[in-house]
């Protein structure tokens, strides 16, 4: 389940856009480490990384849009939010299943599919108002 991000999914600001590539190449990452059995070690690295990288990338965009009045932040928030607390349940469920690779399998999807839809529905409508600014 390679996945990667592609031009249709850029949301219009270069530096909301550059920090979703990295996510997506960090989430293949994860799923192909899960894929190939390597180490539960790097797969917590993964996770780690994910995490941390997820907070300020949510932090970094709630900034932008408060930065340019975006209307609809307090809905961006819930869904950050949200995300954060699946992303922490998938990870403390994988840990606690000793590893087990569908669960790892079942994280790349809900990330990759929340990335997808969220940066689809709601991302790009941070770009759409900020062209109404310039």
């Amino acid at each position: 389940m390679a996945i990667e991000w592609t031009p249709n999914l850029s949301v219009g600001v270069e530096m909301i856009d550059e920090q979703h590539k990295v996510w997506f190449q960090k989430a293949d990452q994860l799923f192909e480490a899960g894929r190939s059995g390597r180490a539960k070690e790097y797969i917590f690295q993964m996770f780690e990384f994910l995490d941390e990288y997820t907070k300020s990338h949510f932090v970094d965009e709630e900034r932008y849009m408060a930065s340019i009045g975006y209307p609809e932040i307090e809905a961006q928030k819930r869904m950050h939010k949200s995300f954060i607390d699946d992303l922490a349940k998938l990870r403390k469920d994988y840990l606690e299943s000793g590893g087990n690779i569908l669960l790892l399998v079942n994280a790349n999807k809900m990330v990759v599919n929340w990335l997808t839809k969220h940066i689809s529905t709601m991302d790009k409508k941070i770009g759409e108002y900020a062209k109404t600014l310039e």
